[in-house]
């Protein structure tokens, strides 16, 4: 090729090239993304929040990338506890994390949250009466009656026993005791001489410390420690009066349905598992703590004085069955569920 052939074939070359990308490459700004937000209160102190949810809440702000964000609350920290169900009907607040009992959610099957005495002995239990029992089932009926909130789902937490400063030997001991409790709890232990009382969460502390409290009938060891209060009491009771907690997530029913599918997918995935890694922590920290606590002693109530408990448990079960159809369809259910567990035997339940 003639060197003057060349240098005109390159240049017209270059000139349309350039032109082309000119043309079809035009400097776009993207648009900025505005994400959903949500704040979602939980039971839970500072000190157990770290534990019991606040891992749930970063991981899905991080998977959401920008499309939402929740922001997280402690007990207490923007609407008192009773008051969450009413504050999230009206759009107050977007989501709660709680028992639907400490809520006062305006559902019979409230009573059967939190710690519904013997109801439960393992955390287990909790996924298994809801996935292969019927409860879910029931629950979201119960919910599907009350405007504004949507029910999310349920899991386990730990056990309910007494950490307290003088020692509990005996049902006597109970006796008079002030205790900072869960309502239906409460009203089961009074049968006993146990006095409930209820404070906000960050005040239970100050009030051990002050005398205004004799003891705690709110949690198992792993909380007693976690947050503080093994050093306010002095005895820990091993006999308890549930093994589990019933805990459940709630929406603002709106604000749930304006979010995408795929979030609420999101949502529900790190609910679950948060609701597996919190029970593998009080699996953990039930047994660590009562071996290597260090701080509390423990006490036990003997069994044959025990069983009197469970005895009058079972009573109550029949008085709150009596409330409502779906009550007694609930209470069927622990009854056929208990029943099944001691037939099995070892690791379920020991035969009576």
């Amino acid at each position: 090729m003639k060197r003057r052939d060349f240098i005109k074939k390159a240049s017209v070359g270059a000139t349309a090239a350039a032109a082309t990308t000119t043309i079809a490459a035009p400097f776009v700004h993207a648009a900025k993304k505005t994400p959903i937000r949500w704040r979602l209160q939980t039971y839970a102190g500072p000190a157990l929040a770290e534990h019991v949810i606040k891992p749930q809440i970063e991981a899905f702000n991080k998977i959401a990338n920008g499309d939402m964000v929740i922001e997280l609350y402690n007990a207490d920290q923007l609407v008192p506890t009773p008051e969450l169900f009413r504050a999230m009907q009206k759009g107050t607040i977007d989501a709660v994390q709680s028992d639907d009992d400490s809520i006062a959610a305006p559902v019979d099957v409230s009573v059967f949250a939190a710690y519904f005495p013997f109801a439960t002995r393992y955390s287990l239990d909790v996924p298994t009466l809801f996935n292969q029992y019927g409860l879910n089932e029931i629950w979201e009926e119960a919910y599907n009656e009350v405007d504004g909130v949507t029910w999310l789902g349920s899991g386990p937490w730990d056990p309910c026993n007494f950490a307290t400063k003088s020692p509990i030997n005996s049902l006597e001991d109970l006796k008079g005791k002030r205790v900072f409790t869960f309502p239906t709890g409460g009203k089961f232990l009074q049968r006993f001489g146990v006095v409930p009382v209820t404070l906000p969460w960050e005040d239970v502390e100050v009030a051990l410390q002050t005398g205004e409290l004799d003891g705690i009938a709110w949690s198992g060891i792993t909380e007693d420690y976690t947050v503080g209060w093994a050093d306010v009491t002095e005895y820990y009771l091993t006999n308890n009066i549930s093994g589990a907690w019933i805990g459940s997530y709630f929406a603002n029913s709106e604000k749930w349905e304006a979010v995408p599918e795929h979030l609420k997918a999101l949502f529900k995935v790190t609910m679950d598992s948060s609701n597996y890694n919190r029970m593998s922590w009080y699996w953990w920290g039930e047994a660590h703590y009562r071996v290597n606590g260090g701080k509390l002693k423990l006490t036990t109530i003997p069994e044959h004085e025990w069983d009197k408990v469970e005895a009058e448990a079972v009573k109550y079960w029949d008085e709150i069955a009596a409330k409502s159809p779906r009550n007694a369809k609930v209470v069927e259910i622990l009854k056929k569920y208990t029943d099944t567990m001691k037939k099995a035997g070892k690791p379920y339940r020991y035969a009576d």
